[in-house]
């Protein structure tokens, strides 16, 4: 059947299936077992009901029921089969025995088998070993009584001990740690706290071990590469981010191209692609070459470690392969939706994870889309060669772009242009780092070669990425989560299928460049907020307190809640921060804690440091309860606690120890942290009073006392010291406080004494949100987006 361009209409038969299928499987990941089973089971009663009218009005020709009734048939039974597979899976992460350790925290020595590499979590503490992330089989798990239970429920581990890190995929071992409660949405049944090194029992398989020493000789090869392309280049081909910089992930996330980061279909599609190339080169049969390419794939699995998403990846990678290998679009949509149902069925937890919906979505792009789209450049006079790199990452990007706007809450109007300005980049970079990895056993000298090679394309993928996420104007607010995904999804079904008529293609392209033209100046004229090259900003959250540094673009460090949950979360969506690496909490009085929710409120945050003082203990509990039910680890941190995390250095200076007996022990216990952000050194002072600032004026040299931006201690109260504000001598001094406080905040006298040492005050009663940047005159205070003043630092 031909469309009205003349080209095939794919075969959609299967695709109600796979999605229902793949939908159901994702919602019964937040459920129990028995609601996916009584969804599953009414979806088999309506199936049954409406096969039996189906087979009714079969005599009746032309009849709506039978034009699309079986495709409800199909639609229910993806339901039934997405509910019993999950249903299944769910018992097994809920079962009672499992659930009875994980509730009362035990400690346990667990059986596991390693699922995948140990990962480190990014972001830590400056000395200390790296938080391990460990993806785990439950083989059986021994209780504080002595009780043995076997339940192959996967576990998360998280562990410090480096033994961990040579741990690989397949490896069986013996643990001891702490169970705790998962942060849900996935099969994962708990999470262990490994408290020392795994005992293993055996070696992993040969296939594990030799997929070890290719990866271990990739990254050797790149060691002496400059950091960032050498970083990138395991990424991109074996999926191995450890070395990737922070910046670099965050301006591939703000360009749209962080799925080059990870193992994709499209990894395996340029492998196979070159292989084929070679063997079409060198006038090979179908067979031959088929089965060429077969090899090829069945190495690169092995290489990057057959892992669930590996396979995956290879899944859709083939698929796409096949399809343009054999110019069937139509006979590959089948197999792309029996592919996805498939693998949700026999992996639940597939349904869940976002690189899975990536590579479904830019495979469903590259064979539904990007032949048209091919086809109608050549029409127009384009090159093949380049009709093909315009229309293939462009569908691919177009197809993923509703489930990175779900995820990030932003719609990059940069990710197609970078992603096509890096095409030709790619394929070189992933087949000489392939080369590089096999190579590097038997040849280092030669996988080096290959890996410097490799380097100068991923250094243009670097290039792309850093410039692309400083577009003005790059990222635009998007409603997040499914809403946020399913609303572009409608947006976007709706334009192609109004695309089809050029009236509507020229308004859309006229439309696009005036929204570009109206909206990059005023970017460029008026930053907005935040704003361009802000080092802190202090947000209007009522009488406490709530700081952010930021780490790089939708990461930040969050010092404090504040008071009000809601305030708290609006001050972050307000500056885009949509991860938090780490809170500290300065103390634990209510104006400081009560707000915590709102940080947690559809962020992820890495880490959470308290002081060691525990009082008072509501705001302690407070803080405690949230980061456990999110799953976030509270670490106690004392003076000469250290953090880095992107741009961001953090230095805890006080208090330099536990004080007793002063006019508020919380308050004068509060951690002092020293932070520096792009060079500017800035002094957050929680609520410490005279005590707290005259002991660290004590026992610290001036020079460690020196800051170009204070955060005034307690709200600007009149409990200062005043030989400490001197020697901090700040250029800026924010206060945050609430407007019409009944507390008197902030002092007069203290507000003139900031003025006269030659410091700008600002307070957010008066003033709102405010923020602190640098640029090439020195620092600049900005108020909720619109430039106030200078003063030079």
């Amino acid at each position: 059947m031909a469309g009205l361009d003349g080209a095939q209409i794919p075969d959609l038969r299967l695709a109600g299936l796979a999605v229902a299928a793949w939908l159901t499987a994702l919602a019964g990941l937040h459920v129990d077992a028995g609601r996916a089973l009584l969804v599953a089971a009414v979806a088999a009663g309506l199936a049954v009901l409406v096969a039996l009218h189906l087979i009714g009005v079969a005599g009746r020709p032309g009849t709506i029921a039978r034009r699309y009734g079986w495709i409800v048939v199909s639609v229910l039974i993806g339901v039934v089969c997405g509910g019993a597979a999950t249903s299944a899976r769910l018992a097994v992460r809920d079962a009672e025995p499992i659930r009875a350790l994980v509730d009362d925290r035990a400690q346990v020595t667990a059986e596991l088998v390693v699922r995948d590499d140990p990962r480190p979590v990014r972001g830590g503490i400056v000395g200390r070993p790296p938080t391990l992330l460990v993806r785990a089989k439950l083989v059986n798990v021994t209780g504080p009584a002595g009780q043995r239970v076997a339940v192959p429920a996967r576990v998360l581990v998280l562990t410090d001990d480096p033994a961990w890190r040579q741990l690989l995929p397949g490896q069986r071992l013996t643990a001891e740690g702490r169970l705790t409660e998962p942060r849900g949405g996935d099969l994962t049944a708990a999470v262990l706290l490994a408290a020392g090194p795994p005992d293993r029992l055996g070696a992993p398989s040969a296939l594990q071990r030799a997929a070890g020493r290719l990866r271990a000789g990739l990254q050797q090869a790149c060691a002496s590469l400059p950091d960032e392309p050498g970083g990138l280049l395991p990424g991109l081909v074996v999926g191995d981010t450890s070395r990737l910089p922070d910046a670099v992930e965050e301006d591939f996330r703000a360009t749209g191209m962080t799925h080059l980061n990870a193992v994709s279909g499209s990894n395996v599609a340029i492998i196979a692609g070159a292989v084929l190339l070679v063997a079409r080169w060198a006038r090979a049969g179908p067979t031959l070459a088929a089965v060429l390419c077969g090899l090829a794939l069945v190495g690169f699995v092995i290489l990057v470690r057959p892992s669930p998403s590996v396979v995956r990846a290879a899944t859709m990678g083939a698929i796409g392969l096949a399809a343009l290998a054999a110019g069937r679009p139509r006979a590959a949509v089948p197999a792309l939706a029996a592919a996805v149902a498939v693998l949700v069925l026999v992996d639940p937890d597939l349904a869940g994870d976002p690189g899975f919906a990536l590579s479904v979505m830019a495979t469903g792009g590259l064979l539904l889309l990007a032949p048209r789209w091919r086809d109608g450049l050549r029409r127009r006079g384009v090159p093949p060669g380049a009709a093909e790199a315009l229309a293939v990452p462009a569908a691919a990007q177009l197809a993923c772009s509703p489930v990175i706007a779900g995820l990030s809450g932003t719609v990059s109007l940069v990710a197609v242009p970078a992603n096509l300005l890096v095409v030709p980049a790619i394929a070189p970079a992933t087949v000489l780092g392939v080369v590089a990895a096999t190579v590097s056993p038997v040849w280092p000298f030669g996988a080096e070669m290959a890996a410097w090679l490799a380097h100068w394309p991923a250094w243009w993928l670097v290039l792309v990425a850093r410039y692309g996420a400083r577009m003005p104007m790059g990222n635009l607010p998007w409603p997040g989560g499914v809403t946020g995904a399913l609303l572009l999804a409608a947006l976007t079904v709706a334009l192609l299928v109004a695309a089809r008529r050029p009236v509507v293609r020229r308004l859309v392209a006229v439309g696009t460049v005036a929204v570009m033209l109206g909206t990059v100046p005023v970017r460029v004229i008026a930053p907005g907020w935040p704003p361009k090259g802000w080092v802190i900003a202090v947000c209007a959250v009522g009488q406490g307190d709530t700081v952010v540094l930021p780490v790089a673009p939708g990461r930040a460090v969050v010092v404090d809640t504040g008071p009000d949950p809601g305030a708290a979360d609006a001050c972050l969506r307000r500056l885009d921060v949509r991860r938090v690496p780490l809170l500290v909490v300065s103390h634990f009085h209510a104006d400081h804690t009560a707000g915590v929710a709102g940080v947690f409120r559809g962020r992820r945050v890495d880490l959470v440091s308290t002081p060691q003082w525990p009082e008072p203990a509501t705001g302690r509990n407070q803080v405690h309860d949230t980061a456990a039910t999110h799953g976030t680890r509270v670490v106690p941190v004392a003076a000469g606690w250290r953090y880095q995390a992107g741009a961001v250095d953090l230095f805890v200076v006080g208090p330099p120890y536990p004080m007793r007996g002063t006019r508020s022990d919380p308050n004068n216990n509060s951690l002092v942290l020293l932070a520096t952000v792009a060079g500017v050194r800035i002094m957050l002072t929680g609520d410490a009073e005279t005590e707290e600032q005259q002991a660290l004026r004590e026992r610290l040299p001036a020079h460690r006392l020196r800051a170009d931006v204070l955060k005034v201690a307690h709200h600007g109260s009149a409990f200062q010291d005043a030989a400490f504000l001197d020697a901090i001598a700040p250029a800026v001094a924010l206060v945050p406080v609430g407007a019409g406080n009944t507390y008197g905040h902030p002092s007069d006298a203290l507000l003139a004494r900031l003025s006269r040492g030659g410091a700008r005050v600002l307070r957010t009663d008066v003033d709102g949100d405010v923020a602190v940047v640098l640029d090439a005159s020195g620092l600049a205070v900005v108020l909720g987006g619109v430039d106030l003043s200078r003063s030079t630092s």
